[in-house]
């Protein structure tokens, strides 16, 4: 396996990029930057291999991302495969696998980002990159303020500080590149800010050994309870790893203010009682506390570019908002922002820099505008029990669901109207006309946009 390089560079070197943050989308970036040939250094906080809070599924997207970074043989042998998703809710049960597709495979992968993370970044050290483990970003240099309110402004590099020093260190650059994740403090030092009435999920989970550990479906439970027995809008887990141990835990997706106070804590531990006993989840096989934290979803958070800085990954909200998902859309937005950060070095400037928001756009604009109103749908759990409860009955309808909760629908299936137009045919299949039409009119202005374009 290949070594990052992590010797320290003076402070008068002028990098082409430096990028904070060295999980996916952080790591990718560097990768498809350092591939090109540019000079790129990574700033990564902790040790590689680290602890990650994650639920350690890799749907056919990351794994599309993977194997173009040639990186999919080892995660295969590192990792455990999958070939779908089992859903419970509301008294039934679904295996279904995933679809066939032209450009995504229909296997994905469970994998510890303790494993993945440090393979991508050592992945990026080899074509070139240098990654500065255990050292964290503390301050930005020559912070200059935005041409306009729709953008970030610009820096000229970074303050450093490596673990237990006593004294930082400079890494100037002509790009800074955002990609400390959800809570991204120096994103928020630039003037990045979160959308509040867009989507945010809380997230928790925890390791059991089982000795279902290399079942061949991820598991998706769609009707999670509180404590006292009541609908919440999210989903619980079970994701096997293929090592002796599952992946278990719960997510809240919701826009709602009725549930800002509910305990995840509390939530996974009524999941946990009452999941399959065939897991054997029980304090016997609990491996430690649940960790979790907070989701900002749908490219809630920005701006996102300024003169010469881009924020992407979880620090700008890329997390689909339809499932949770957050590394496949890391390792994309990395991806995205590589070519016009590379644009923006040979000549473009701070306008091919902005760039990046058009191609987030074609690549999930309208795909995002419907998930961010599906959240609002859920929100509703009378909504929720209608939607899950007739759905699970038909498995057609729910697995065209899943490619569409995926992001993995045919090319020739998706066209400027075409995600939300398919959305609101499914919707229509379950829910009855009238709780749709108040739906569209009182709750959901961006389905209402859409099934119009539609």
């Amino acid at each position: 396996m290949a070594t990052a390089k992590t010797s320290p560079q003076k402070s008068d070197h002028l990098y082409d990029a430096v990028i904070i943050g060295g999980g996916p989308s952080g790591s990718a970036c560097a990768y498809w930057l350092a591939k090109a040939g540019w000079d790129v250094a990574v700033v990564e906080r902790k040790e590689f291999p680290r602890a990650k809070t994650c639920g350690d599924g890799l749907t056919p997207r990351s794994v599309r991302q993977l194997a173009d970074m040639g990186l999919e043989e080892t995660v295969a042998a590192t990792g455990h495969r999958y070939e779908g998703l089992r859903a419970y809710g509301f008294g039934q049960t679904l295996e279904m696998k995933w679809p066939e597709h032209p450009h995504f495979p229909s296997y994905g992968y469970c994998i510890t980002r303790f494993d993945l993370d440090q393979l991508v970044a050592e992945n990026a050290g080899a074509q070139g990159a240098t990654v500065f483990n255990g050292t964290e970003a503390v301050d930005l240099i020559d912070v200059t303020p935005p041409l306009h309110e729709m953008s970030l402004g610009g820096c000229k590099g970074v303050v450093v500080k490596k673990k237990n020093a006593k004294t930082s260190s400079t890494l100037m650059a002509r790009v800074v590149v955002i990609a400390d994740g959800a809570n991204s403090r120096i994103g928020r030092l630039l003037g990045t800010n979160r959308k509040r009435e867009w989507p945010l999920g809380m997230a928790i989970r925890g390791y059991y050994t089982s000795d279902r550990h290399d079942d061949n479906f991820i598991e998706s439970h769609l009707d999670i309870r509180d404590a006292e027995g009541n609908v919440v809008p999210g989903y619980g887990w079970v994701f096997p790893l293929g090592d002796g141990r599952i992946n278990v835990g719960v997510g809240l997706l919701s826009t709602d203010r009725r549930w800002k106070g509910v305990n995840t804590t509390k939530l996974m531990e009524t999941f946990v009682q009452f999941a399959p006993d065939y897991w054997g989840m029980s304090p016997e096989t609990c491996l430690g506390p649940p960790t979790g934290g907070k989701l900002p979803m749908g490219f809630s958070v920005g701006p996102r570019t300024g003169e010469n800085v881009i924020v992407i990954g979880d620090a700008s909200g890329s997390i689909n908002p339809f499932n949770g998902e957050g590394i496949a859309y890391g390792y994309e937005t990395g991806r995205l922002a590589a070519a016009s950060i590379a644009e923006s070095l040979q000549g473009g400037g701070s306008q091919a820099l902005a760039h990046y928001e058009e191609r987030l756009e074609n690549a999930y604009g309208n795909y995002y505008e419907v998930a961010r109103a599906f959240v609002r749908l859920i929100s509703d759990p009378k909504l929720l029990a209608l939607c899950v409860g007739v759905g699970m009955r038909s498995e057609t309808l729910m697995t065209k669901l899943l490619s569409m909760m995926a992001n993995l629908m045919r090319p020739d299936q998706v066209g400027p109207a075409e995600v939300g137009f398919r959305t609101l045919t499914a919707l229509s299949k379950i829910i009855p006309d009238q709780v749709l039409s108040a739906l569209f009119e009182n709750q959901t202005p961006e389905l209402r946009s859409v099934s119009s374009a539609a």
